[in-house]
Formats: structure tokens, sequence, C-alpha cells
């Protein structure tokens, strides 16, 4: 059984690491030829990544929306985010060609992702009575307590500083309160 961490987490990155979200939209469901083979390819990849963290992936998590799945990936860095991706000998170039070649431009099936650089001290997350998810599994899970008890004082968290304290070097510029 999963365990839960009762109360209020938060992760916490002692260096910099990316976010990485990849997807696929599916728009014309009844092609299950096309968007089928697309969606299996995953599946290799994450085998490959989950068995050898040595390459640099921390973590990830599946979602399934209205439109398709969606990873949230968590990564070391954006070089072994590239190294991966660009390697023949990974799983993700050839599928990644024979995604160009199968379906290209045709709208059949879309595929996106978006990538983050951060920071530490340069987010913000909490987990309320959950297991391990997301960053607080990809990095250190820590309750969020002391200069890390509210969202704001998360943000350049302070290990010694009060909540109020570190709220309080928060201010708002003068352009935000137009």
């Amino acid at each position: 059984m999963t365990r839960i961490f009762n109360g209020r987490y938060t992760a916490k990155a002692a260096r910099p690491f990316v976010v990485f979200l990849i997807g696929m939209r599916v728009n014309q469901w009844w092609r299950f030829d096309k968007w089928i083979p697309v969606a299996s390819a995953m599946g290799p990849r994450l085998t490959t990544l989950f068995s050898h963290p040595e390459k640099g992936f921390l973590h990830g998590e599946f979602f399934w929306n209205f439109n398709g799945p969606m990873l949230i990936q968590y990564w070391r860095s954006f070089e072994d985010l590239e190294q991966f991706a660009r390697q023949p000998a990974e799983p993700h170039l050839g599928s990644w060609m024979k995604f160009n070649h199968a379906v290209g431009a045709s709208g059949i099936v879309r595929i996106w992702h978006e990538t983050y650089l951060a920071n530490p001290n340069q987010f913000e997350c909490l987990y309320g009575n959950m297991p391990l998810f997301g960053l607080g599994a990809a990095t250190e899970h820590v309750e969020a307590a002391g200069g890390r008890a509210m969202a704001r004082a998360r943000f350049g968290a302070d290990e010694t500083a009060s909540p109020e304290r570190s709220a309080a070097k928060w201010r708002p510029s003068q352009r935000s309160q137009r």
C-alpha cells in the first residue's frame, strides 16, 4: 500500500532541475492506426528512464485528460534530457522519427512539450495528506513548516526564518499594484 504523509509537505531542491511536460492530443479518435502507435511509444521510454536513474531522470507523473495523455517529468539537467532525446541508442529518437513519417503534419495526432529550468528556492509546491508525488518525489520531501510554512515563504525559503519574517521579504512591485 502507498504510504500517505499526513500533514503539509513540500519539496526541497539543493540544485537546479528541469521540469518537462509532454503530451499528445488525439484529434481523430477513430484513427486508431495513427494514435495507438504514438501513445504506446511512451511505455518503452518510461521503462528505460525509471530503470536507469543515471540518465538524469528524477521522477515522472502520468495523467490522462480529455484530449490524450500527458506526463510531467523531472530531470537533473537539460543536458540529460537532451542527451536522452537525441541518442540513437535511446528509445526516443526512433519513435520520434516513426511519428514524423506516419503522422507528420496531418493533424490526426498532435504532440507537444514544454521545458522549464527551475533553481533551488525559486519554485513552490504543497502536498497535503498525499503520498510522495511530483516534485516531492523527485527531490527531497520535507515538512512545510518554519520558513516553508506558507506559499510565499517557500520561494526563497530560509530554514531559520519564521513564516512571518519570510513573507515580509516579499513586497509587491508598484507595477503589480496597478
